[in-house]
């Protein structure tokens, strides 16, 4: 946003653009002027912060250079603060950690104007820079709590509703509502200790409204709407030895079509679940055993596709591995039930991987849609890196999925903490799935160690222990489980911790270096 609003050489050069961090000094000066009794600007800190989770929603006016006004916003799920709110609480103590970028409202925080411009108007062209900002965004409406600082005048002898009231009849004069209501917002109700600090406005202040015209709602359809739960089922999987490709599928159907049977939105198998069928011929070494195997995979995952649309459930084909130009990588396949197929490489082989297989990590980490919310998928030694898994949740993951294939009980228990960790740092459900039994003629795959479980946050819509549910340890069987979706939503905003709104994001963050 860069736009020459008002030009005269001779006195003024007025340009409205989106803040950045070298404006810091300017907008300082200006707030400590404007602020005095409110304890003057924001720390630098703060502003960096601002800037750094929502730029377009910035912005200020300069002349020649120098900051002469500003206004600031961030985006809200409004539905999750209501009408009860106050500034501290949806700003996020104004570093904006209530950020939502698939909310529904613009939040207004704060637009200060220099004192020696007060007579220019340049509040209402802010006011009509945000309007712009919010109809281009698509939100319902632009939503902001107001102080009434000339209410101390008349405290003793009238309530803030009357006063309200006579300002809004023209009898009264204050400075900020006046101002607010000619530029079309409207009062929806009187805040209690929004600002408690503002001892001008005795604490009180308006909760004010401008609608969006123009909004578009895109209402859920009355059929294959997204769903606000989910049956997952996990198949802690028995490594058997096999002699074809078909014997494998008809143990993939047998489970599939048990967890359909259970209308579960999703069946989950663990990594390298196809491994058996390196058992079939002699090979000469591991890396001749897994190219063989590699040679599977396009006609197993075009069946299990088929079982996906068939049984009318989501298949995670665990994790398979696949040559691609000439490098054998282990690779996750999601199968929708609608026929569609998308794909999560391992982005961290095992040593032993690396070491006896030559296998290569993939360069691209995703969040999935699915009909019944966002997922991800982290294959094994991957959930051991909590930065996958974090950058999944700021794509709005609610779902995290870890087929896994571990030997031993401490190699299991390290994929086991870390994945229940990532549940509770990142507020989302975490599925995992591994495989059981022995392989004597495998190389590599002799022994199994598993208990397939899935984990959630912890606070007191959840279970105690944060563990939805968890199968017998190396035990065949099935675990299916119900995930309300909901309660996700709900921790964010009203736990006993906040994890995801509570991230310092003025101090850190982590970057996507990958394609």
């Amino acid at each position: 946003m860069s736009e020459n609003i008002y030009t005269d050489e001779s006195e003024h050069k007025l340009t409205l653009r989106h803040l950045v961090k070298d404006d810091y000094a300017d907008l300082k000066v200006m707030m400590d002027a404007v602020y005095p009794d409110l304890g003057g600007a924001w720390p630098e800190k703060q502003f960096k912060a601002q800037l750094t989770v929502f730029p377009e929603g910035q912005i200020c006016i300069e002349d020649h250079g120098k900051i002469v006004a500003a206004a600031f916003s961030l985006i809200v799920d409004y539905d999750k603060f209501g009408d009860h709110h106050t500034y501290d609480q949806i700003t996020g103590d104004a570093y904006l950690t209530t950020h939502d970028p698939l909310g529904d409202v613009l939040y207004g925080i704060e637009v200060c104007v220099d004192l020696e411009y007060r007579s220019m108007r340049l509040g209402r062209r802010l006011y009509e820079a945000r309007k712009e900002l919010c109809q281009s965004l698509n939100l319902k409406s632009i939503i902001a709590g107001g102080r009434i600082p000339n209410y101390k005048n008349y405290a003793h002898d009238m309530s803030p509703q009357k006063y309200i009231e006579e300002v809004k009849k023209r009898e009264i004069y204050d400075p900020i509502l006046t101002f607010q209501l000619s530029n079309e917002f409207e009062v929806k109700r009187v805040l209690t200790a929004y600002l408690p600090e503002d001892k001008e406005s005795k604490g009180y202040a308006t909760l004010l409204e401008w609608t969006n015209l123009y909004y578009e709602d895109h209402k859920s359809p009355l059929i294959g709407a997204t769903k606000t739960s989910a049956r997952i089922g996990c198949v802690q999987w028995q490594m058997r030895s096999l002699n074809s490709v078909e014997e494998l599928i008809q143990q993939v159907e047998f489970f599939v079509d048990a967890l359909s049977d259970y209308q579960c939105d999703l069946a989950l198998l663990p990594e390298f679940f196809n491994a058996p069928l390196m058992g079939i011929d002699e090979h000469d070494s591991s890396f001749d055993s897994i190219k063989a195997l590699a040679e599977y995979s396009s006609e197993i995952l075009d069946a299990i596709s088929k079982l996906a649309v068939s049984y009318n459930i989501n298949i995670i084909a665990g994790s398979m591995p696949v040559m691609d130009d000439g490098e054998l990588f282990n690779v996750a396949y999601l199968c929708r039930r609608d026929g569609t197929l998308e794909s999560q490489y391992k982005l961290h082989p095992t040593p032993y991987e690396k070491r006896a297989w030559i296998m290569k990590g993939g360069n691209g980490l995703n969040v999935f849609d699915t009909d019944f919310g966002k997922i991800g998928i982290l294959i094994c030694y991957d959930v051991e890196f909590p930065e996958l898994a974090r950058l999944q949740s700021e794509q709005g993951m609610q779902m995290l999925f870890v087929p896994f294939w571990t030997d031993t009980k401490n190699a299991y228990l390290r994929v086991r903490h870390c994945a229940h960790a990532r549940a509770i740092e990142n507020e989302c459900y975490v599925i995992t799935a591994g495989s059981v039994g022995n392989l004597p003629k495998v190389d590599g795959a002799d022994i199994q160690y598993a208990q397939s479980a899935v984990f959630s946050p912890s606070d007191f819509s959840f279970p105690h222990d944060a563990i939805m549910a968890e199968t017998t340890p190396n035990t065949e069987m099935t675990l299916i489980v119900d995930l309300d979706l909901t309660k996700l939503e709900q921790l964010k905003n009203e736990g006993s911790v906040k994890n995801y709104l509570d991230r310092r994001r003025d101090l850190y963050k982590i970057t996507w270096l990958g394609d």
